[in-house]
This record gives C-alpha cells, structure tokens and sequence, in this order.
C-alpha cells in the first residue's frame, strides 16, 4: 500500500472561512480509509475549493522551498468577502498513511510568513515528534536522530515563507522522506490537467502494449461502439521529409502524431475530435484511474461525471470500491452533481453513506461541509429523493417563477 488519506482540515481557504474536516474514515466497516469519497454540491458552492485546499496544501510542500521567491511571502487565498477573515491566517492539516505508519501533518500560513507547522507520525499506535515549528523555532523529536544531526543547516536554509518539510526533503532527511513523497507524489490531482496533457497520458499509454491492451479493454467495454485505438503520424508528408533526411544522413527528426480510433462497422478511423464528449471524457480521464489504480495513489477528480452516462460513472466507482480491481488501496475522491450514484438497489449500492459529503454556500458566502453518515436514515427511505428534494444540503434553491419573472419582465416592458 503507497498511501491512504485519512482526513483533511481546511480553515480562511478561498470560499471556506471557518475551519472544515473531510473525513474519509470508514463509519460502517473497518479500514485504515474508505476507498471512494464523493462530494455534492450546487454550483459555486465551493466543491472545488476544498480540492483547491488540497491541492494548495501538496503544492507548498512540493514548490515553497525550490520555486517560491524569499521576498514573494505566501501565495495563499484566503476568504476575502470578509475583511476581518481575510487578514486571519490559513490552516491545513492532513491526516493519512504512508508506508504503513499513520501521520499527521499541517501547517498555519499568514501572507508574509508561516505561523507553524508540524509532523507527527504514530508507530505502533504512539504519537512520535518528527518535527514542530512556531514562530520562527523548530524542534525535533527526541528519537528523530537524523534530523536533529542536521539541525544547524537545516535552520539556515529554511525562510520564513518556505516549509521545513519542504526544506527537509530536499535535504533527503529520512524521517520526512514518507510524509514527503505521499504528499507530493500520492495525491494526483486531475482537475489540473489540460487537454494537451491528457492526450500527452494517453499516447504515452498506448505506447505500453501491456496498458494499452486495458486502456483500449475499458473503452469498449463503456459501449461506445470502438472496437481499437492507434497512435498514427499526423501527416504523411512528415514521415516523408523524416524518411528523406535519415536516407541522407540526417537526424532522426520526431514527427507529430494523433490518437486514432476504430469503430464497429467503420471501414475508416476518426481523429480524436471526431470522438462524442463522452468518449473523450472517458478516454482522457483512463489513463489518470489506470496509474492510482497501478501504483495506489489518491485520485482527486473535479467533476467526474462530465459528459459521462451516469452507469458508467457507477461502473469506474466500482473499480475502485473492489479489493480484486483495486488490490493496491487507490483512492477516488471526486465531485459530482449525479444523484443516482445515491440510489441503492438491493445488494447493488454504489456509494456507502460514509462515502458522501455535501458542500453548501451559507448567505454569508461560507462554505461548509457535511457527511450523509450525519443524517438518520429512515428504514427503506431513498437518499437520492432526500437529496434531491433538498433535506441534505448541497442542493440549489432554484424557484421556477423567479426563472420566468426574468425574461418576462423584459417582454412586458
């Protein structure tokens, strides 16, 4: 197992000003995390902030030392439609495993500085000290050896705007080295990516004959009517002009390539652009579920259900939820407007109630969170009507004659 996350706090991030735990531990079961969280939510009411909090939080350890300038303070988003909030400082706090020791890291951030930061870890179910920072003073734990032997050097390095396991990692200290990597490497974040880069994933896929065979396997067994997928020259004057230099003793020249697919009954393959939305959500976002699913990482999707039919979302959660399709513990975060993943036919569920959260946009422009597992469920009751109708919270206020009254009143007048 690479790591799973376990929870994560956010407090004074963007839309969330008072501070909101994302639990991701099994209520009903056991387990070190539930395999697949899913976050509900209305439109702008702060689904992709909590993500963005995350994503905020891997980006700091990963760039505050290397990338961040000494006079550039924090580049932190706090709330802003309050002015007293925004002047507060931010917090993250996450808690997971990585390499089979439980850790709890976070950090406390103003614009100009970082306020705190500490890593703990808890071997054999005891809190051990990696490392605690307030106001400028770093300590180590007593047991943390390598650490406190390169204490003076590291106190050199780390800035008042930079983290000290950001500092420390680059330092190749052991004892932050899991915390590291589980932040940095484990979280995958496919909200960041761009058309480009998915299709960049997807070449690079079909150029493994071993994922390429379950890339393409996934893709028809979505019923999208592809029965293949190539990676061909764009143009064949490129291969020309490559062949002719090579002839002549030239270099090698690399030539542009497209994605290509074969469908049923089709005596001519069609360019990626010539694909259904759908198609193209599905086979941009394979390659991003093939890798977590490979190497155990947590997958964080921002509107997974995009152009895609609401079974087949189910069917990608499923694989997922298996121990026999996810033997390495991946993890599958996403957000989603799709009620009938709430639905439970009889020994068919596809999401637990401990595996939905709900995010809602206070008239004060807040933002909290909540779990259904908060909610009691009456016997036979169906969480995809509650949801819908509004008892949970996550859902807009819309007013069918407010839409009307908009375009009427231009008429009438």
């Amino acid at each position: 197992m690479s790591g799973v996350l376990r929870s994560f706090r956010v407090a004074n991030h963007r839309s969330i000003r008072d501070e909101q735990e994302f639990l991701l531990l099994p209520v009903y079961g056991d387990g070190w995390a539930v395999p697949v969280t899913a976050v509900y939510g209305a439109n702008a009411a702060g689904k992709s902030n909590l993500f963005d909090a995350m994503d905020f939080m891997a980006s700091a350890v990963r760039d505050s030392f290397g990338r961040w300038t000494p006079d550039g303070g924090v580049p932190r988003r706090p709330f802003e439609l309050d002015p007293e909030a925004a002047a507060k400082p931010s917090g993250f706090v996450a808690e997971f495993v990585a390499e089979d020791v439980r850790y709890t890291y976070g950090f406390v951030v103003a614009s100009r500085i970082v306020r705190e930061e500490w890593l703990y870890s808890y071997p054999e179910k005891r809190k051990r000290v990696i490392f605690e920072r307030e106001d400028g003073a770093i300590k180590v734990g007593s047991t943390v050896g390598d650490l406190r032997g390169k204490m003076d050097v590291l106190k050199a390095l780390v800035r008042p705007n930079a983290l000290f396991l950001s500092v420390a990692a680059q330092s190749n200290v052991g004892p932050v080295a899991p915390a590291h990597r589980f932040l940095v490497e484990n979280l995958a974040f496919r909200a960041r990516s761009s058309r480009q880069q998915d299709l960049d994933r997807v070449t690079r896929v079909l150029g493994d004959p071993a994922a390429r065979d379950r890339l393409v396997s996934l893709v028809r067994c979505a019923d999208m009517g592809i029965v293949g997928i190539e990676v061909s020259p764009r143009s064949r004057a490129e291969v020309m002009l490559r062949d002719l230099l090579v002839r002549e003793g030239g270099p090698a020249l690399p030539v542009s390539e497209e994605i290509r697919f074969a469908h049923a009954g089709g005596a001519r393959t069609l360019s990626f652009d010539n694909q259904s939305a759908g198609t193209q959500s599905w086979v941009r976002l394979l390659p991003a579920v093939l890798d977590a699913l490979d190497e155990g990482r947590t997958l964080l999707v921002d509107e997974l259900d995009t152009s895609l039919h609401p079974l087949l979302t189910a069917q990608l959660i499923r694989l997922f939820q298996k121990p026999e399709t996810n033997p390495r513990h991946a993890q599958l975060v996403f957000t989603t407007h799709e009620a009938s993943l709430l639905r439970s036919a009889q020994d068919d569920e596809v999401l637990r109630r401990d595996q939905v959260w709900f995010v809602e946009k206070g008239s004060d422009g807040a933002s909290r969170l909540s779990s259904l597992a908060e909610f009691r469920p009456r016997k036979g009751e169906s969480a995809e009507r509650r949801y819908l109708s509004g008892s949970y919270d996550g859902v807009p206020m819309l007013f069918e004659r407010e839409f009307e009254d908009s375009l009427l009143s231009r008429y009438a007048s």
